[in-house]
């Protein structure tokens, strides 16, 4: 009985450390092209770039976890109503309404928990968290005759799910695309809409991982 113990013990302390011979960290970057949306808005879809880097770590020959930071360029162009006062030759004013383009440009920083599951030697699935941290915001307009759009910022942080699917190819070099659906405001109509227009971004990109 007590070998028995015994051999099964030893089973076990060598399988463990086969299974954890299996894992492994490697560091990486990556970069491509953002081709984003402002989700229930008349804005067109806008193309921008992200780019980043990761931490690899291999759990076994399928799983792997791979947390990111990446910089992310979104936002959306089209039109805008908004106003402005005209003098009268009378003296009185009147409110002028009128449509003008504009360019909105967000950057993030984004902090995402990728699971990435490998479905053969070359394929991959992607999928996880994110979150997003405003740090930097533009909104281009004509602005003659004191113009006002009654839109600004949305919030600053924002979250949700990111996925897609990549090919790997050999010395290291991969190629994706992804999916990012954001949940926040990207930007505020201070009409008082309540609308909530989130992000939506296509990513189209090439990763390198580091490492034999």
């Amino acid at each position: 009985m007590n070998k028995s113990i015994f051999a099964i013990i030893t089973l076990t302390f060598f399988s463990f450390v086969k299974t954890q011979a299996q894992v492994t960290f490697k560091p990486g970057i990556q970069a491509g092209v953002n081709i984003s949306k402002i989700t229930d808005s008349d804005l067109d879809s806008k193309t921008d770039f992200y780019i980043g880097g990761f931490g690899a770590l291999k759990l076994g020959k399928v799983y792997t976890l791979q947390p990111e930071i990446t910089y992310s360029r979104q936002g959306g162009k089209g039109s805008v109503e908004g106003f402005y006062f005209n003098t009268l030759p009378d003296g009185q004013s009147e409110m002028v309404t009128e449509n003008r383009n504009l360019d909105i440009s967000v950057q993030y920083l984004s902090f995402i928990t990728m699971n990435k599951f490998n479905v053969s030697e070359n394929i991959y699935f992607l999928a996880g968290p994110f979150i997003d941290f405003m740090v930097g915001d533009k909104f281009k307009y004509d602005k003659s005759n004191a113009f006002f759009a009654p839109i600004s910022k949305g919030e600053d942080i924002d979250f949700g799910i990111i996925g897609g699917v990549g090919f790997s190819l050999p010395k290291g070099i991969a190629l994706e695309a992804r999916i990012k659906k954001g949940t926040r405001d990207a930007y505020d109509d201070v009409t008082g809409s309540a609308n909530i227009n989130t992000n939506m971004v296509y990513q189209i990109g090439a990763a390198y991982t580091f490492g034999k």
